[in-house]
């Protein structure tokens, strides 16, 4: 692996100059962002994949819809359709992405749209009959054509990105120093009994400037879930036998996580938002069966199963299928964090 990494930094060096060149047009005007006249909010990361994104997005949109009309604008990354679409309760993974489908599912009373094109899905959503007060931007930060009211970024305590590259060397799809353009900056992922100076040596290496705000997170595991009925799911532990399917960024800790479960785990990992194949669902069934124990389990990702659900799966297998939600646990000033952003969104809506 440190071979390839450094035949890619080549190609890391200019992927930078190519992102820099870009934003020096943006800091200067060169290339537009468009303001809105509603308060926009962005949650992204300059990392690919595996910073908790879409739960904290989630928790933002769970706190901001008990006081406003919020909706939920995202890329909606691999789906199969084109421009604008809003999401339903009918819709599938391929009509959205995985992601937007997930929220939708939790938040059914959110107006949740996907458009690769951010101005556009903005003036669609305002275009609507009860246009928003609020806007989220899904995966947004290098979206540059919104200006964005308040930008959230991800960065996961596990992988620090002031010790990354740049793609494809690394996983940065910008520089350390693009985080001077976030408000928040949340460390997600952290251990639960992390320290006070632990968190002061993050705001040294983040570089955190006088205006901006440092948050610490944890994740936390949630009752798991049948795919099916969405019911709660009550696994005996050390008994069971679990098939884990994965198609996720970083499906380790979720790993780990299950063995707490029971140490009987077989893991099948596919790449993240992975599409799943007619082939891929017989290798699942055929692994399923042979396990022997009669207490056995398929267990996946929330978000997996937004995509597995609309798969053709014998009955007898879609009712072996289990999920674990999971949300963002404030280590620190959780209350400051939302009162802010509430008290922003109720100055600006219109």
């Amino acid at each position: 692996m440190a071979v390839l990494k450094i035949i890619l930094l080549p190609l890391s060096l200019i992927y930078g100059i190519v992102v820099g060149i870009r934003n020096f047009f943006f800091n200067t005007g060169i290339l537009k962002s468009k303001s809105f006249r509603i308060p926009v909010i962005c949650v992204g990361n300059i990392t690919v994949g595996g910073t908790g994104k879409t739960p904290h997005t989630e928790w933002l949109l769970s706190e901001l819809s008990k006081d406003f009309r919020v909706a939920c604008l995202s890329r909606g990354y691999k789906r199969r359709t084109k421009g604008f679409i809003l999401a339903t309760s009918q819709s599938t993974a391929e009509e959205t992405g995985d992601e937007p489908l997930q929220i939708k599912r939790k938040f059914p009373e959110i107006e949740v749209a996907c458009d690769a094109n951010r101005v556009r899905g903005i003036e669609k959503l305002l275009s609507l009959p009860l246009p928003p007060e609020v806007i989220v931007l899904d995966d947004a930060f290098q979206h540059r054509y919104v200006k964005a009211d308040k930008n959230i970024v991800l960065v996961d305590y596990n992988h620090p990105c002031y010790k990354d590259c740049l793609l494809p060397a690394g996983r940065l799809r910008e520089t350390p120093g693009a985080l001077r353009r976030a408000d928040y900056i949340i460390v997600s992922k952290c251990p639960d009994n992390l320290t006070p100076i632990e968190q002061r040596l993050w705001s040294k290496h983040l570089r955190i400037k006088p205006y901006q705000r440092l948050f610490f997170t944890t994740m936390q595991y949630a009752t798991p879930r049948s795919m099916e009925t969405g019911l709660p799911v009550p696994i005996p532990t050390g008994q069971t036998s679990i098939l884990c399917v994965t198609g996720i960024a970083r499906p380790e800790p979720y790993i780990r996580y299950l063995k707490q479960l029971t140490p009987d785990i077989t893991a099948l990992k596919y790449p993240d938002h992975h599409r799943f194949s007619k082939r891929d669902i017989r290798n699942i069934q055929a692994l399923f069966e042979e396990i022997y124990n009669p207490e056995k389990y398929i267990f996946t990702t929330e978000k997996d199963a937004a995509r597995l659900r609309g798969c053709r799966l014998p009955q007898e297998i879609r009712e072996k299928i289990c999920f674990i939600p999971i949300e963002p646990v404030f280590i620190n000033k959780k209350e400051t964090f939302i009162q802010e952003l509430k008290s922003y969104v109720t100055k600006n809506k219109r």
